[in-house]
Formats: structure tokens, sequence, C-alpha cells
């Protein structure tokens, strides 16, 4: 299909997901299994993007329509993220990064914290089983000093289980924000200065890089942002410099494998110059 035709065919097809992001009871567009076929059989195999991040927004939304507790949303947001997990891999996407839970989360009420963490739990520990038999290498991102005992026991677990595993790598952001993660590189390059291992003065961005959460997994070319905002949210600031965004006003819960499909496209439809002409 000539690439004006396709763009019309991807514009139509937004136009109708944004009609019906959210709006309960009715059947999403991006489910229809006919179109999630012929989508996938126009993405360019050749032009996939190697690593995709996700900012998973819209679980407290999704719920709130629903008239449901927000938890509910989150829980239905954790349903979601294996589903496009295993679909992304069925694609061919070898790295894929979501945004869990932030450094900012913790502002939230304790009882939705406290219900998120257990809700992190019971998916590390059970929900995660068809993804450690799928082959997914599952990493956690992110501080781990400020994680209630179990959920660090639940993490240092799948990690395990998951070691080496090699079709798709999972990385999930949790008490993941970008800036910390990079003051915390800092500081490790500064200890390293401080004891002579290393000058101030040869310290380039590949030395930044390799001490960051995501050292070893290539700089994301695409990142995703479900619920309609327009902004990164302190999510992978370094690594994203380069990385093509889009957004969707698809609440996360409701984001489908076509969702997923048409943001492929899009990218696939964008000339990427890197700074040149």
């Amino acid at each position: 299909m000539e690439r004006n035709v396709f763009s019309r065919l991807l514009s139509g097809i937004r136009r109708l997901l944004k009609q019906r992001a959210g709006a309960p009871g009715e059947q999403h567009v991006g489910d229809m299994a006919d179109d999630v076929d012929s989508l996938k059989e126009k993405v360019s195999q050749g032009k996939l993007p190697v690593h995709v991040g996700i900012i998973m927004d819209g679980n407290g939304r999704w719920a709130k329509r629903r008239g449901l507790p927000r938890l509910s949303g989150h829980a239905a947001g954790g349903r979601k993220a294996e589903e496009i997990v295993k679909f992304a891999q069925d694609v061919g996407i070898k790295h894929i990064t979501l945004y869990v839970f932030s450094t900012e989360n913790w502002r939230r009420p304790k009882d939705e914290v406290d219900g998120l963490m257990n809700l992190l739990v019971d998916m590390f520990e059970k929900r995660f089983d068809d993804l450690v038999n799928y082959g997914a290498k599952i990493r956690i991102i992110g501080r781990r000093d400020r994680l209630p005992h179990n959920v660090l026991r639940a993490i240092m677990n799948v990690e395990e289980r998951t070691r080496t595993n090699s079709r798709i790598s999972v990385n999930l952001a949790i008490d993941y924000g970008g800036r910390d993660e990079i003051k915390r590189a800092f500081q490790r390059l500064a200890k390293k200065a401080a004891l002579g291992e290393i000058s101030p003065d040869d310290i380039g961005e590949e030395d930044i890089s390799s001490h960051l959460d995501t050292s070893g997994v290539p700089d994301p070319d695409l990142i995703i942002r479900t619920g309609g905002e327009k902004r990164i949210s302190n999510f992978l600031i370094w690594q994203s410099a380069y990385a093509e965004l889009v957004v969707t006003p698809v609440l996360w819960p409701d984001f489908s494998r076509q969702d997923l499909l048409m943001a492929i496209s899009e990218y696939q439809q964008r000339d990427r110059r890197f700074g040149s002409v």
C-alpha cells in the first residue's frame, strides 16, 4: 500500500479509537481480530523498533468511569501489561520497558500505595507464570531501598527465575524516576573519580549510560503514552533523547494489540534524522 493511502487508513482508525476510548460497554475497535491481523501484515519487520517504552497511564480514570475503586483499574492494568508484553514478543519487539510505579507515586494515599504493592507481589508470585514460560526475561529498574520486603523478595525471585530467558527483555520501572536514576549514576561516577578510578575529564556519555539502571539495554526507539497526556513524566529521560513519542487517548486497561500496532506503524512512517538533514 502506498504511504499516503496507509496514512489515511491510520488516521481513520485513530479517529475511531478516539471516539470509543474509555466508553464502557462498547466493543473497542482494537479488539477486532480482522483489524489486528490486517495491521500486523502491514508492519515492516525491517523497521521495527528494537526497544519500546510505555507510560501506562489511565488506570484510575478507567476505574472511575466504571464506578470501580482505583485499585480495580490498577489490577486491570496489570493484566493488560501481560497481554501487551506477549503480543510485543509475537510482533518481534526485543525490549519493552513499562512504567509501573514512579518515585512521585509515593505521594498517593497510603491505602492506594499499599494496594499497589500487594498487586505487585501477586503479579510477581502468581500472574507472571505465563510470562516466565513465554520466555520473558524480567528486570526491575528503579530504587529498591524503599520497597517493602515482600515486594523485594518477589522481585528477586522473578528476576532469578527468568535470568536465562531471551525471547523478550521486560524492564519494569518500579520506584523509578529519570532524574533520580541520573543522580544515582552521577553519584557512582563521583565516587569512582574520588578514588582515582576515573578522571572527571574523561567521563563521556557512554560512561553515564553504563551507570544507569538500563545498562546493557539499547535506548528506546519508541515511547508510547496512553491516556492522552502529552508529557514523559520523568520516564527514561536520558535514554529517550531521540525516541519517537506516540500519544494515544486510550486508557491503559483498554489499550489493545491493535493500538500497539498502530503506534508501531506511526513510528515507521516517521523520518528519523537524528539531527542530520
